[in-house]
């Protein structure tokens, strides 16, 4: 057992050596949001990144918190092309619970794990501006059109790991619901960050064998839509990686957050557990 730990650290030490100094961005979201364990388990593995000289950045979604106090309010609440329908009062319980509660919950976590984080929504400071997506069918949802960088890279630099809220100031002066993955890929992007690790409930992207595909090129993926070997919400989810490949991202990741430690054993392995994403 012992040797087997060493082992696990000797193959651990050169992606230390590598990666240090970079940036990760991180999507978070899905069951390891959800489970109390997994919570603990993500905020320990975050504050070890941080700990060993990389730089992560954390952006997080809720959606189901946001539906369950919609429920509670008896707000209605519908989706288009997977994306909430959102007027002005799903709006506000969509800022609550993910600016208010959400933030600063995954703050707390990690600050319980030895980490140093600080909550921010994509408001503060205009950190994030959007503009309204072009399917105005689904109300205040935006799409990022700019990410002030020097937001991240100071509160980084100063030995804080950033944690964003997905909500945006419009570029017409509304503010802007934000899907939470592809904000983290805009900001991967306008980062140039060495990887966009998407945390997701599945094992990663699926071979039309049925098994995990570790490694996929870019220009691989469209293929494999065409093919419906992608099918459903995996869709969204590559072509987000794709994004931010063309935006600079060194390397994405679509790995199983329901996996304890599943970034650790993603990044500092030599066979991962999910599907990376090159720019090949």
């Amino acid at each position: 057992m012992m040797s087997e730990k060493i082992q696990t650290l000797l193959e651990a030490l050169p992606y230390i050596s590598k990666f240090a100094g970079s940036i990760f961005v991180i999507k978070y979201g899905g069951a390891a949001m959800e489970e109390e364990s997994l919570k603990k388990e993500f905020a320990k593995d975050v504050a070890l990144l941080k700990y060993v000289g990389i730089n992560p950045v954390i952006v997080h979604g809720g959606g189901p918190m946001i539906g369950r106090l919609l429920k509670d309010l008896q707000i209605p609440t519908r989706f288009v092309n997977g994306l909430r329908v959102t007027d002005e009062k799903t709006l506000e319980v969509a800022e609550m619970v993910l600016s208010g509660l959400v933030n600063k919950e995954i703050v707390k976590n990690i600050n319980d794990m030895g980490g140093k984080a600080i909550g921010l929504s994509g408001k503060d400071g205009r950190l994030l501006m959007a503009k309204q997506v072009e399917d105005r069918d689904v109300g205040l949802v935006g799409e990022i059109t700019s990410v002030d960088v020097a937001i991240i890279k100071d509160i980084s630099r100063h030995g804080y790991i950033p944690v964003i809220a997905p909500i945006a100031d419009g570029v017409d002066g509304k503010a802007y619901n934000i899907n939470a993955d592809t904000a983290a890929g805009s900001i991967a992007a306008a980062l140039s960050a060495e990887k966009f690790i998407l945390l997701t409930d599945v094992q990663g992207v699926m071979g039309a064998d049925g098994k995990l595909i570790s490694v996929l090129k870019r220009s691989e993926i469209e293929k494999l839509i065409d093919d419906n070997v992608v099918t459903g919400g995996m869709i969204p989810k590559v072509t987000c990686c794709t994004e931010a490949l063309k935006g600079g991202v060194r390397e994405a990741h679509v790995v199983d957050g329901r996996t304890p430690h599943a970034i650790l054993l993603e990044v500092f392995t030599d066979s991962g557990i999910g599907t990376e994403i090159t720019g090949d």
